[in-house]
């Protein structure tokens, strides 16, 4: 069915935002034929653990509002006994990102889109849009420790989705890893230096259909938003808006794996907030707070959810030639290098269950997979999964109970 579109014509300052403190800049990218190969390291590399960087201390940021919670979402039934490790198994009605079946098959025929989601300060930011829709969230440290998003969609068109930010050098890895479109407010030179670098270059949605500004009395780069359906317009208009493929499969399996250990509350301290998640047997997934305060999704009202919690302990690396924020002519906080690549730690939470087990990306086009002891694949929850990356060596700041 075709959609009415919108166009909203963006200023080009619309994304010469700032990260920080000014210093965001918006590179026309260049033409498909000057797309060359990107020059981070290699994607195959073995991660260092003695690489981890320490990072400053963070800075001061405005509490979070209190906010009520709403209805509770209802759960989804999910037959006992699913198991889908290969290809095949999801057949042709299946999420690969969430192994959940599809009732518009269309929407497996489209382009995933990634989108850059603010965090910080909780004042201005939350509730964000679009949190319960999205099939994949990585949650990462920025500059002096402060979060924020990249969100996956693919399977759900949520109606609006932000506050929309600037992208960090994780966004190299995560559109590649998912065949994913990228949709953000900008970069530092740097970060924009490799994205126009990288082979996802194309497919880098810099204006046009889907951005718009609201009209919220906020500081103005936490006001610019999307609309998800106008995004795939535009990729359809631009002959990018085929279906993914991918290198690598995550495995799924609605029947919790044996020899879990008890995971009721996980506690993930960001030193600027702490993040604490909560098993919700009912609902067979895990809610969601941040500061003590109930995260909400401001779409739908409800407090947000995930089948699965993954913390992912990778290298957390300064890039000693790209500044994210410059304060009387000196650099501030260099940009931070989240490794994922090679092979690491996990921890995995579903079902009230905690399973520790190792991520690995072996190719650049590979999405994050996970494997038990013995190597074999560790399914996932049927649903959505909450990527919570911490620096190698922070073990101790993720409390279980």
């Amino acid at each position: 069915m075709k959609l009415i579109r919108l166009t909203f014509v963006l200023l080009p300052l619309l994304f010469i935002l700032a990260a920080c403190g000014g210093q965001d800049e918006a590179a026309t990218p260049p033409p498909p034929t000057a797309v060359t190969e990107q020059t981070a390291p290699d994607p195959t590399a073995t991660l260092e653990p003695a690489a981890t960087a320490t990072l400053p201390m963070p800075p001061t940021v405005a509490p979070a509002p209190t906010i009520t919670p709403t209805p509770e979402p209802e759960a989804t039934a999910v037959p006992a006994g699913v198991l889908l490790i290969e290809p095949e198994d999801f057949g042709d009605d299946r999420n690969p990102f969430t192994g959940e079946l599809v009732s518009d098959l269309d929407n497996l025929q489209r382009r995933p889109i990634a989108v850059k989601m603010s965090n910080a300060p909780p004042s201005f930011v939350r509730p964000q849009s679009g949190l319960n829709d999205a099939d994949l969230i990585f949650e990462h440290i920025t500059e002096g420790h402060i979060t924020r998003l990249t969100l996956i969609f693919y399977g759900n068109t949520p109606p609006d989705v932000g506050p929309i930010r600037s992208g960090r050098l994780i966004d190299v890895e995560i559109p590649a890893m998912y065949d994913a479109a990228f949709v953000f407010s900008g970069a530092s030179t740097g970060v924009n230096q490799r994205l126009n670098r990288s082979d996802f270059a194309n497919r880098i949605l810099r204006g046009g259909l889907g951005y718009y500004r609201t009209g919220a009395n906020k500081p103005y780069e936490h006001t610019l938003y999307g609309r998800l359906n106008l995004f795939w317009d535009q990729l359809e208009d631009l002959g990018l808006n085929s279906p993914p493929n991918f290198g690598s499969n995550m495995a799924f399996g609605s029947t919790p794996p044996a020899n879990g250990a008890p995971a009721n509350v996980i506690e993930l301290d960001y030193r600027w907030e702490t993040v604490r998640w909560e098993y919700d047997e009912a609902l067979g997934r895990y809610r969601r707070w941040a500061a003590d305060q109930v995260v909400i999704d401001a779409n739908s009202s409800e407090q947000v959810t995930a089948a699965n919690v993954i913390v992912v302990y990778a290298n957390h690396v300064e890039d000693g030639e790209i500044c994210e924020e410059i304060r009387n002519d000196a650099c501030l906080h260099l940009s931070l290098q989240i490794q994922v690549w090679g092979s690491g730690p996990a921890t995995i939470f579903r079902d009230g269950q905690r399973y520790d087990v190792t991520w690995r990306r072996e190719n650049r086009n590979d999405m994050l997979t996970f494997h038990d002891a013995n190597g074999a694949p560790f399914p996932l929850q049927v649903g959505n999964s909450w990527f919570q990356m911490m620096p190698l060596g922070r073990e101790s700041s993720v409390t279980v109970r």
